[in-house]
């Protein structure tokens, strides 16, 4: 804050009744959605959701085993196998043809459910979050 009377471009002290300049307007070239790059912050939420998937898909190795399921090396390998898919894809999301790759990793994580139901499970809420991602990306993109 200043001590002196507040000044106007123009160099004349403020008058009781002035108003407040106007914000200045958008510009126009800027994106709808309003974000500075909308291709980083799609990338960044598909691959936090992949990422987020890779995690669980790892971490319930563990408790899958504890609650006594009969963990294959088959079932082991798959979720590793669905885990090292979904990392492969989030370094191609750059590219058009890795988003449908991620809806098919899906697929496969819900198909992994004849393995064990609880991999299904897991393959429905993420195809939920996929499907919310892709959305995202549909109407953040669309300009």
């Amino acid at each position: 804050m200043s001590a002196g009377p507040e000044q106007y471009p123009a160099g004349q002290p403020a008058q009781r009744g002035d108003e407040p300049a106007a914000p200045p307007a958008p510009p126009e070239q800027g994106h709808r959605s309003g974000l500075r790059n909308p291709r980083g912050a799609v990338h960044g939420l598909g691959a936090a959701a992949l990422m987020f998937e890779t995690l669980v898909l790892l971490l319930a190795i563990q408790p899958m085993r504890a609650l006594g399921v009969e963990l294959t090396g088959v079932t082991i390998g798959v979720i590793v196998a669905l885990a090292l898919a979904a990392v492969v894809i989030i370094a191609m999301l750059k590219r058009p043809w890795a988003w449908h790759a991620g809806t098919v990793l899906q697929v496969l994580l819900i198909l992994a459910g004849f393995l064990h139901w609880s991999l299904a499970g897991v393959g429905i809420m993420f195809g939920l979050l996929w499907a919310y991602v892709l959305h995202v990306r549909k109407v953040i993109l669309t300009d």
